[in-house]
């Protein structure tokens, strides 16, 4: 994997430097730039590179393999995976939540994953739709995507995409999120009138942020 990438924007009007969730550093090239500029601007700013990968590798990870006895972020608590009562077929515990599993050996990750999309998928449009009509949002439809690197997304025509991880994360930070997104509808830019939206749908939204930037990464975003 390249330590760091180069891409051309039309849009931009200077250099940017940001760092990738993967640890590559992405330089954005202005129209008029080069490359070479683009090397001298983060040889200037390396001591900022040092500082958010220093910030990145403290962020909590989620465990790479999920067995019996791991730890998982479900509804918003680290909560450990527990072999469910004997039965006829096997099952594991996550706190109340019980769910169907091929065998208690090996790595449970994908087939628990899949089961927290199917949740989602029933949960979060009920709850956009129940949100929206308590804020007087005119939603067109709400779909529900394997999303790697946002948490949500509005379109013009009224279509929320939500990104099915949310069921992992605390009630309020789903519902941020949510508000976030029928805030758009009526604002679809991040301008100070968008946030003033923001405020108005979910008062609490600078502490759900704050859940986000610190604890997101148990989400693998």
């Amino acid at each position: 994997m390249p330590e760091m990438v180069f891409k051309r924007s039309v849009r931009a009007r200077s250099y940017r430097l940001t760092l990738r969730k993967d640890g590559v550093a992405a330089v954005t090239i202005p129209a008029r730039g080069s490359e070479r500029e683009a090397r001298e601007f983060v040889a200037q700013h390396q001591d900022w590179l040092a500082r958010a990968r220093a910030r990145q590798a403290r962020r909590p990870r989620p465990a790479v393999s999920w067995t019996i006895g791991t730890s998982v972020l479900w509804r918003g608590e680290m909560t450990e995976i527990r072999a469910a009562a004997v039965g006829e077929a096997p099952k594991v515990c996550l706190a109340s939540d019980v769910f169907p599993v091929r065998a208690l050996e090996g790595d449970l990750r994908a087939v628990l994953e899949a089961q927290f999309a199917r949740r989602a998928k029933i949960e979060l449009p009920a709850r956009t739709w129940e949100l929206a009509a308590e804020k007087g949002a005119d939603v067109k439809q709400v779909t529900v995507r394997n999303q790697r690197s946002r948490w949500g997304s509005c379109s013009v025509g009224g279509t929320i995409s939500l990104n099915w991880r949310l069921v992992q994360a605390p009630e309020s930070v789903r519902d941020y999120i949510i508000c976030h997104e029928l805030a758009h509808l009526r604002q679809m830019n991040h301008s100070d009138r968008f946030w003033a939206q923001v405020e108005e749908y979910f008062p609490a939204w600078r502490e759900a942020e704050r859940w986000l930037k610190h604890e997101g990464s148990l989400l693998g975003l």
